[in-house]
C-alpha cells in the first residue's frame, strides 16, 4: 500500500508527519533518532508494525504489543533522553495485525535541543527523514531555550561606552513623537535604565546593540551588521549586476533603522493622499514595511553565524531573520502572542512608537500589505531562521511598485515629498491664490526657503503657476485617490 492508503486505514489519527518502523519483536534503535527529530521540529507520529520499502508500506504487525509499548514508553521516561518525553499512543488492528502509533509532540523552545545519550545525537526532521543536527543548529536551539533573556544579559560596558549622539537622537525622537511621555523628564541614566538598556550601571546587550559605539559592539559581536541589498531583477541571475546598492555599515541598530527605512520607502508605492489638511504619512503599506523592519531588528539572533538581511528585488522585498519564531505564524496572529526574542530592543522601539507587540505587529504586516498590494506576505519558518517576503504582485498577477527610478514597464515613477514640501502643497490646495509671503508667514520660514520648496514641487510635477504674480496655483494631479 502507499502512504495515502496507510493513512486511510489509520483514520483515527490526525496526520501531520509520520515515520514507519517494522518493530516486529523489539523497539528499533533508529526510533530514538525519530523521537529526537520530532521533538526538535514540529512533532509527528511514530508507527510500529509497518515496514516501508521504497514508497510502499507493508503491515508486518507486532508480536507482543504490550511489551513493545511498555519498553518504548519506559525509555522515554527514563535517563536515555536529556528531557522526559510524554507521548500519546494508539493501538490499531490492520489486516489482522497489531499496529502501534505514538504521537511525539514538539518540545517547547525552552526544552530544546532534545537528544539521547549525548548532544551529538540531536536530530531534526527535514522533509520526511531524520537528519543529525549541525553544531550551528544545536547552538541556535540553546539560544532559543533562553528565548527572551539574551538581550537582558549584562555586559562589561557602562554609560560612557554608549554613543552620545545616538542617545540624543533617541531623546529628540521621543520628545517629538510622545511629548507627554513621562520618560522625557528622566535623566539619561534614568531613561536608559527604564528602557532596560542599563541595569545596575552596566549596559545590557540590548542597550549596547541599539545605543552602542561601533567598537563597543564589536567586543561582544565580532561581525555585527544588518545586510541590505538592492537587486535590479527578480533574482541575482537575471540582474545585470549582483546588486545596484549595498548599505554601508552603521554603528548601531538605531542608525540602521533610519538608514534602511529611508531606502525601503523608495521601493513601495505611497500615492499622495490627504488626511484632513495634510498628506497621509502612514498608509497601511508603509506601516507594514515599518513593522517588518522593526520585527527583524527585535527578533534577530545576533549571535547566529547568519546575519539579518533585507533584499529588495524588482518584484518583492525579503526580510531574513536568523533565529526562528517562538510559535507558528497562525498561532502568533490568532493568539495575539507576544514574545520577542529581544525584549529590551522591542521596548526601546515601542516607546517611540516604532513597533507593536509581536502579535499585532504581524497583523499589521499582513493586513497593511494586503490593503494596497492585494496579496499577503509569505512567511517561511525553520529551526534557525524565518523569512518574510512581501510581493509587489497583485492577486491578478499584475505588479505594483517595485524598484523606483524612472518609467519601467509602463509604470509611473513614485514621487516622494519631504515634510515641508507636503505642508507647502497642503496650503496651496487649501487656497490656490495663496502668495509666497503668506506661505512664509504660515510656515515660519524665509522667502528663499519657500521658493526652494515651490521649485521642487514644480520639478516633481505637483503644481504650476497660472496668470503671473496675481494668478493662482494649479494642482497637476488628482489628489483624491
Amino acid at each position: 500500500m502507499n502512504k495515502q492508503e496507510l493513512i486511510k486505514m489509520l483514520e483515527d489519527i490526525e496526520w501531520e508527519d509520520f515515520e514507519a518502523k517494522e518493530a516486529k519483536s523489539e523497539v528499533p534503535k533508529s526510533s530514538w533518532e525519530t523521537v529526537s527529530a520530532f521533538s526538535n521540529t514540529a512533532g509527528g507520529w511514530l508507527v510500529f508494525g509497518v515496514k516501508k520499502s521504497g514508497k510502499k508500506y507493508f503491515i508486518t504487525g507486532i508480536d507482543n504489543i504490550e511489551k513493545i509499548e511498555q519498553d518504548f514508553l519506559t525509555t522515554l521516561r527514563g535517563e536515555k533522553f536529556n528531557k522526559k518525553i510524554l507521548v500519546g499512543s494508539k493501538k490499531n488492528k490492520i489486516e489482522g495485525n497489531d499496529v502501534l502509533a505514538f504521537y511525539i509532540p514538539s518540545a517547547s523552545s525552552k526544552d530544546k535541543p532534545v537528544y539521547f545519550n549525548s548532544r551529538k545525537n540531536t536530530f531534526i526532521r527535514t522533509g520526511s527523514g531524520d537528519q543529525r543536527a549541525t553544531s550551528e543548529e544545536i547552538d541556535a536551539m540553546y539560544r532559543d531555550s533562553s528565548y527572551d533573556q539574551k538581550d537582558k544579559e549584562i555586559t562589561k560596558f557602562i554609560l560612557k561606552d554608549l554613543d552620545v549622539e545616538t542617545i540624543e537622537s533617541y531623546r529628540n525622537y521621543l520628545k517629538n513623537t510622545a511629548p507627554e511621555h513621562r520618560y522625557n523628564k528622566f535623566s539619561t541614566e534614568e531613561l536608559l535604565s527604564k528602557l532596560g538598556a542599563l541595569k545596575d550601571g552596566k549596559v545590557t546587550i540590548g542597550g549596547l546593540l541599539v545605543f552602542g559605539k561601533e567598537e563597543s559592539i564589536a567586543n561582544v559581536i565580532t561581525d555585527f551588521r544588518i545586510d541590505y541589498l538592492e537587486i535590479m531583477g527578480t533574482s541575482y541571475s537575471d540582474a545585470e549586476e549582483r546588486y545596484s546598492y549595498r548599505l554601508s555599515e552603521e554603528k548601531n541598530l538605531f542608525d540602521y533603522y533610519f538608514s534602511i527605512m529611508e531606502r525601503l520607502l523608495k521601493k513601495i508605492d505611497i500615492p499622495f493622499k490627504l488626511k484632513g489638511d495634510f498628506r497621509d504619512e502612514n498608509p497601511p503599506q508603509r506601516i507594514a514595511i515599518r513593522e517588518a523592519l522593526v520585527n527583524l531588528l527585535m527578533h534577530s539572533d545576533y549571535f547566529s553565524p547568519a546575519k539579518p538581511r533585507i533584499r529588495s528585488f524588482t518584484d518583492r522585498l525579503e526580510f531574513f531573520n536568523p533565529g526562528s519564531l517562538p510559535k507558528s505564524i497562525d498561532q502568533i496572529i490568532q493568539e495575539d502572542f507576544s514574545l520577542p526574542r529581544n525584549p529590551t530592543i522591542s521596548k526601546i522601539f515601542r516607546v517611540i512608537h516604532l513597533s507593536e507587540n509581536i502579535g499585532s505587529g504581524f497583523h499589521k504586516m499582513f493586513e497593511g500589505w494586503k490593503t494596497y498590494y492585494k496579496s499577503e506576505p509569505d512567511i517561511s519558518n525553520d529551526i534557525d531562521m524565518y523569512k518574510i517576503t512581501f510581493p509587489f504582485t497583485t492577486e491578478k498577477g499584475g505588479q505594483k511598485g517595485g524598484q523606483k527610478g524612472g518609467q519601467k514597464g509602463g509604470q509611473k515613477t513614485e514621487v516622494i515629498l519631504t515634510k515641508k514640501q507636503t505642508e507647502v502643497l497642503s496650503y496651496i490646495i487649501e487656497d490656490p491664490s495663496i502668495t509666497r509671503d503668506e506661505l512664509c508667514e504660515k510656515l515660519g520660514i524665509n522667502p528663499s526657503a519657500v521658493q526652494k520648496h515651490i521649485k521642487k514641487l514644480k520639478e516633481k510635477g505637483k503644481i504650476k503657476r497660472s496668470g503671473g504674480p496675481k494668478g493662482k496655483w494649479i494642482i497637476l494631479e488628482d489628489l483624491s485617490d
